[in-house]
């Protein structure tokens, strides 16, 4: 895998661990992977880390639109896989950081043409050149999650407070290697329909998938503003959703950040964790 690893700057001679690998996933499909992906990222990348974003959703590229790079890629991941092109060229230097690059997908590919050994492979050659690979896993549990999750050593689980979405990242969870021990994001929560009983709460989506919780990230306009104009939320220090995913890198990052959870809902929802966990 030499051709892999050719030019990407290196760790300093005196630092040789290897770089954490986490793949972003879910199971369902528009819980917010990709935005998590480039918003951690990007937060990571602002405090000094070197960061690899790889979007491993081959035929549906979107990582790229999020961080505002599409006119940049040239090459992208099966480029790289086949041996087409080095992984040097396939690179995407990011234009606000020095520190954070991005590997686009292929998007007249499908997930199967993949190679699951070469994909793990790669994820390597990228550890041992950053402090953070990470890679944003597609939709479903089939090929395309296999390929995403193979050469990851973490997980974050983002998952929305709805029954659908906790019970596809419950799925999820039971796929993943044991030693991975993932984390979980509740995406989009909205407190006003939590308090009026028709959003099911923190609490009640961790009493189902009983996951260390790495933040909570609200439902908000700007979000969707920051996506559309290709600039993460996470790098503007006004912005309370920026906040959330700024703290949730500083925690990835070892920091001890308290999580702000809503008061405990009791409520119905709470008691359908014992159905999903008899199911896993």
């Amino acid at each position: 895998m030499q051709e892999f690893a050719s030019q990407v700057p290196a760790a300093p001679p005196d630092q040789k661990p290897l770089g954490r690998a986490i793949v972003v996933t879910s199971g369902k499909g528009g819980v917010g992977k990709t935005t998590t992906t480039a918003n951690v990222g990007a937060a990571l990348a602002a405090a000094g880390a070197r960061v690899a974003l790889i979007d491993a959703d081959v035929g549906l590229r979107n990582l790229d639109l999020v961080l505002g790079l599409e006119s940049r890629v040239r090459y992208h991941l099966l480029d790289v896989l086949e041996e087409r092109v080095t992984l040097d060229d396939a690179l995407v230097r990011d234009k606000r950081s020095e520190h954070l690059v991005l590997l686009a997908a292929a998007q007249a590919r499908e997930k199967e043409d993949v190679d699951t050994e070469r994909m793990t492979e790669l994820v390597r050659a990228l550890r041992e050149r950053f402090d953070y690979v990470l890679i944003d896993s597609p939709a479903g549990i089939e090929q395309g999650f296999r390929n995403a999750a193979a050469g990851a050593t973490e997980a974050i689980i983002v998952c929305m407070p709805e029954v659908s979405s906790v019970r596809d990242a419950d799925r999820v969870v039971g796929l993943l290697p044991q030693t991975m021990r993932p984390q979980l994001i509740v995406n989009r929560v909205r407190p006003a329909m939590v308090r009026k009983g028709k959003m099911l709460s923190v609490e009640d989506v961790n009493a189902i998938l009983r996951l260390p919780l790495l933040g909570v990230v609200l439902d908000e306009p700007a979000l969707i503003v920051a996506a559309n104009r290709g600039e993460p939320v996470s790098l503007d220090a006004g912005s309370a959703t920026g906040s959330a995913y700024r703290d949730i890198a500083r925690r990835i990052a070892g920091e001890n950040v308290p999580v702000a959870e809503p008061a405990p809902e009791g409520g119905m929802f709470a008691r359908i964790g014992a159905f999903f966990r008899g199911r896993r």
